[in-house]
């Protein structure tokens, strides 16, 4: 057990709205989790499932940065008091980590919680190995893979055994294996302390056997469901009801808005492409939204196109890559090495394999924002339009409107105070378009993404989903002929990310060539073209989607 036990939460009539929003993030909540309990907690991106645990963990704000309205409580004890007694791993694992060291980095909790020293290295060398990471302790953090970040996040919160465990989209950025021994991981240290544990996730599928209940927050306030998972996720129309609030229903697909064939790959729609192979065909103003074809529906157009020349055909090459290492710095060794690979106009590939293979330093290297160390990459006449045929070598203004990158982290590309401002950035200063036109572009992302509401709110402030969908805009916003995305769907419920795979196919139409750092085999299976893995050293193309 842990040192005081396994802790008891209780929310009544609880709330909380974010300084400069009118929205409460979380309002009307009424909930008791009994110690040793282990919940999964569900909801729709935005519902407000990050900032419940950010108040259970005492870290949500002061008042001045936002408004609390009822009584949330661990053990009796209003959150931010219940010093040590809550352990919270955070959806963006740079936000967390704090130390220089892998080792340093585990012992940090402990020592903060006055652990007697004898203690504390056995613990940190029993979490690292939980949960599957084997690294030299002096190894630097800084050097570390997303995926592999997270793990260490992990192990931090499991060395301190604390009597309530948070765990906020722990296994979005992690392989399959990572998600199996992160998930492993979770179970040894909970049968070991007996913690509650209040997990979010998205893919419901990888918590519902170690949980024993599963809480759904609605997304105007209050409880959409609560009960065991097989009350929650078996019955037909809470199924459905689910399935409509934008949850990740086991068994439903997004885009058929549906019961899924799991053995049955499920190809998005592509407006002018006709029916696509292997999968739905979607006339177009379809919307899968309710399970219907429904030809009335007709989304907002985002007014603009790829900026691909019209001579570059669907299937024209754009940039090709030959022999090609790539490596954070010329004076290391390359991470990967003997890449053969062009990214077309109007195609879409994905880069897969295991954590800290180096897919995220390859994305870079083609994007442009890291030179290459070995071999060649070249921009191709209908790409490089004038410019050096290295994107390494272009100027940021020739970059942008050539090469369009996500980051696995959001909010490394954020720069301005206000979601509104953020979109609008690319467009006024390197599209150089009117203001009504930068406007209606700027309406259209945000409709398209459920970000109208967020309008005026600071970037920063926004959910994991939100900010993923948000830096996502940013480029979009430019109409880049190459989108680069690093794990795109990250922290996105069912509806937004079957919004994000319709617009992508839509620009892929267009002629967009699209590169995704992915592990998601539902976003490959539903764009790529392409699939390549990134593993030991190499990057081979593993086949192609029908």
């Amino acid at each position: 057990m842990s040192p005081s036990g396994p802790a008891a939460v209780r929310a009544r009539g609880w709330g909380w709205r974010h300084a400069g929003r009118k929205a409460f993030a979380v309002s009307g909540l009424d909930l008791d989790i009994a110690p040793g309990e282990r919940v999964l907690l569900l909801g729709a991106s935005g519902a407000g499932k990050s900032t419940l645990l950010h108040a259970l963990a005492g870290v949500l704000g002061a008042a001045e940065e936002g408004e609390e309205h009822g009584e949330l409580t661990v053990d009796g004890v209003r959150a931010p008091d219940a010093r040590g007694r809550a352990g919270l791993v955070l959806q963006d694992p740079d936000g967390q980590i704090a130390m220089a060291r892998v080792g340093d980095e585990v012992a940090f909790g402990c020592e903060n919680l006055a652990v007697p020293r004898e203690q504390i290295w056995p613990r940190v060398h029993r979490a690292l190995a939980d949960v599957g990471l084997d690294l030299p302790l002096d190894r630097p953090t800084a050097a570390l893979s997303g995926g592999q970040k997270q793990r260490l996040a992990l192990a931090g919160i499991l060395a301190m055994e604390p009597g309530l465990v948070l765990l906020d989209e722990p296994t979005a950025n992690l392989d399959p294996d990572g998600v199996d021994e992160v998930r492993a991981a979770v179970r040894r240290s909970l049968d070991r302390t007996g913690a509650t544990l209040v997990v979010v996730e998205h893919r419901v599928s990888v918590w519902a056997e170690l949980v024993d209940r599963v809480v759904v927050l609605g997304e105007g306030g209050g409880l959409l469901a609560d009960g065991s998972p097989e009350r929650v996720l078996g019955q037909a129309d809470v199924r459905r009801r689910l399935a409509t609030a934008g949850v990740w229903v086991p068994g439903w697909h997004p885009l058929t808005g549906e019961e899924y064939d799991g053995g049955r790959a499920v190809r998005a729609w592509r407006p002018a492409g006709g029916d696509s192979p292997g999968g739905v065909a979607r006339p177009a103003g379809g919307d899968f939204s309710s399970g219907e074809v429904r030809p009335d529906v007709v989304r907002p157009s985002l007014g603009y196109r790829s900026s691909v020349p019209e001579t570059a055909s669907v299937g024209a090459a754009l940039l090709s890559a030959r022999g090609l290492a790539a490596g954070r710095s010329p004076k290391a060794p390359p991470v990967v090495d003997g890449i053969e690979l062009a990214l077309r106009a109007g195609h879409a590939t994905s880069v897969t394999g295991p954590n800290g293979a180096g897919k995220s330093t390859l994305a870079l290297t083609l994007a442009g924002l890291l030179p290459a160390v070995g071999g060649t990459l070249e921009a191709l006449p209908p790409l490089a339009r004038g410019a050096a045929s290295s994107p390494h070598r272009w100027r940021s203004s020739e970059l942008v409107s050539r090469i369009g990158t996500v980051f696995q982290e959001p909010e490394h590309q954020f720069l301005t105070p206000r979601v509104l401002d953020e979109l609008e950035f690319g467009p006024r200063r390197v599209a150089k378009l009117a203001p009504g036109e930068t406007r209606r572009i700027v309406d259209g992302l945000l409709q398209r993404l459920r970000l109208e509401r967020l309008a005026e709110a600071n970037p920063f402030t926004l959910s994991g989903g939100e900010k993923r969908r948000l830096s996502v805009a940013t480029m979009l916003a430019t109409s880049p002929s190459i989108l680069v995305l690093d794990e795109p769907t990250f922290g996105q419920d069912a509806l937004t990310w079957a919004e994000l795979v319709r617009l992508l196919a839509e620009l892929i139409d267009q002629g967009t060539s699209l590169l995704a750092v992915t592990h998601d085999e539902h976003f490959t299976a539903a764009l790529s073209d392409a699939v390549y893995r990134v593993d030991g050293g190499r990057a081979l193309r593993v086949g192609a989607v029908a």
